[in-house]
């Protein structure tokens, strides 16, 4: 599989999953609106998914896979699935006494998550008791996460990317039933994340036994791979996880201001994710094994090549996605989310939050790709260091915004220092002569910015056009009048990049049809 298909394969089943998600989010926001019940909700969910991103999706992932890679490379098929299960017996070993001490736990966990929830005893004990039904998924998704590492290293993307669409789902369904069985709504959608973790990884196992891939449960042993995939694990959970720490921060800062805030920065991060979804998850996870690969073989060229087509990527996805939802995040939110009991102010506190963390969307994609960088080298020390710098970085400067802009000021603080992050990891890169980019690319760049720029003028010309069908009572108006908006922002970015030598149809024909072992043209 080429590398450019890859990631349209991971890039378009995330699409399918954040659609999804999207129709889990406005229906919770016109059920749970934006109140105590939908902070407690958010917060509970934020808990076991802080520890699937640092853990399960980043620190276990950006460790295993170039191991596993690795070996596939230098010993064969045997021997890489001997370590898979050798890991799977450790990761069972590890985190199932974890997730019963946190369950245990969970009330003083949740003073640190949301402090502010304290003044609010009624939902200090709904987050609590959500959160006890949460987290035990945090163990199912980290198995899922081994075997899609073992399928991504095999160079089989779709599995796992498609694994997210049956969360969803399962909390689209729990959602609709609630009513019907009684239940509360807020309860049931914390149940269904668990059971969301049932699901996927049945869905996952069948995937690895159609790939000829059975992993056997072993004793667990600290074997010499172990005890160096845990030495990668440590400092790979900050350096691959920086974004999701300081969303944490964000939670525990919101959890400080009146209700609602909290709810603003949840809507907000949702459609944020979307490009960092798509874009940034397709982008990270085609590029690490492929760049293993290449740097187990000790051929730099092809790191080089990748690297460069990589970034190219993260420009011309990144920088559009942010000048769009920027400029038109006021549309994007009430379309969405402004119905039942999240109204017109719920809209605006929302859309400025989303205004604020699409600063940093081009950085956050950047970084995946640095990153995979290093991780392919097996070094996730750099990566650690940079993450410990930014993370205080966004703290600090949230702190400082929090006085004059509140909840918005917590987003900015997250969108500025991803730029930071970028920087202080360009910067480590080209200390050990790592960066070497190739003319294409610095050619490309800044016409694919100018490209992103002509395309929101053209957005915030056509919300103005738009602006009567977009506040169309009738709810088909208000979607269709969203997607011309959108659609016409795409064709202009479109023709921009392609006029301006920002982007070429035929070289992207190209590199879609090309193998990712084969070398590159000079």
């Amino acid at each position: 599989m080429s590398f450019a298909r890859a990631i349209a394969t991971v890039g378009g089943l995330t699409l399918l999953s954040r659609l999804a998600g999207f129709a889990r989010d406005i229906l919770t926001a016109s059920v749970l609106g934006a109140g105590p019940v939908a902070d407690a909700f958010f917060v509970a969910l934020k808990l076991p998914n802080l520890f699937r991103r640092l853990f399960a999706e980043g620190a276990f992932g950006v460790a295993f896979v170039p191991l596993f890679a690795a070996e596939l490379q230098t010993r064969g098929r045997a021997a890489a699935i001997r370590f898979a299960e050798e890991a799977l017996a450790v990761l069972l070993a590890a985190l199932l006494p974890f997730t019963l001490a946190a369950v245990a736990a969970m009330p003083w966990l949740m003073h640190g998550l949301a402090p502010g929830f304290g003044d609010e005893p009624a939902k200090f004990a709904l987050a609590v008791d959500m959160a006890r039904l949460t987290f035990p998924y945090l163990m199912l998704i980290s198995l899922v996460a081994l075997l899609g590492g073992v399928l991504n290293a095999l160079d089989r993307f779709g599995p796992f990317a498609a694994a997210p669409i049956a969360f969803n789902l399962t909390l689209v369904a729990a959602l609709l039933l609630a009513p019907r069985m009684g239940l509360e709504p807020g309860t049931a959608m914390a149940a269904a994340v668990t059971l969301s973790g049932v699901v996927q990884l049945l869905w996952m196992a069948w995937a690895c036994r159609e790939a000829g891939i059975v992993l056997r449960l072993r004793a667990p042993r600290m074997t010499e791979g172990m005890r160096r995939l845990f030495r990668l694990i440590g400092p790979g959970a900050l350096g691959a996880g920086v974004m999701q720490i300081n969303l944490f921060l964000n939670i525990v800062l919101a959890s400080l201001l009146p209700s609602g805030a909290v709810s603003f920065l949840y809507y907000a991060d949702r459609l944020n994710q979307m490009p960092l979804g798509v874009i940034g998850i397709a982008i990270g996870t085609a590029l690490l094994p492929v760049l293993a690969r290449h740097a187990a073989a000790g051929d730099e060229r092809m790191v080089r090549h990748y690297l460069s087509r990589a970034l190219e990527f993260s420009l011309l996805l990144g920088l559009p996605a942010a000048v769009a939802l920027g400029v038109a995040g006021g549309p994007i939110v009430s379309v969405l989310f402004e119905r039942g009991a999240f109204g017109p102010e719920q809209t605006h506190a929302t859309a400025l939050a989303l205004a604020a963390y699409a600063v940093g969307i081009p950085a956050y994609v950047i970084v995946k790709s640095l990153n995979a960088a290093f991780f392919a080298r097996h070094d996730t020390a750099t990566p650690v260091r940079v993450a410990v710098v930014v993370t205080v970085a966004t703290a600090v400067l949230a702190l400082a915004l929090l006085p004059a802009l509140g909840h918005v000021g917590i987003a900015l603080a997250t969108g500025l220092t991803a730029w930071l992050d970028v920087g202080l990891l360009v910067l480590a890169m080209r200390r050990r002569g790592l960066l070497e980019l190739d003319e294409r690319l610095l050619r490309r760049a800044p016409r694919i910015a100018v490209a992103a720029a002509g395309m929101g003028a053209a957005l915030a010309a056509g919300g103005v056009g738009l602006a009567p069908w977009l506040a169309h009572p009738a709810t088909a108006v208000r979607f269709g009048a969203l997607a011309l908006l959108v659609t016409g922002g795409v064709a202009v970015f479109g023709a921009l990049a392609q006029g301006l030598g920002g982007a070429s149809l035929a070289d992207l024909k190209g590199f879609l049809k090309r193998p990712a072992a084969e070398t590159p043209e000079s």
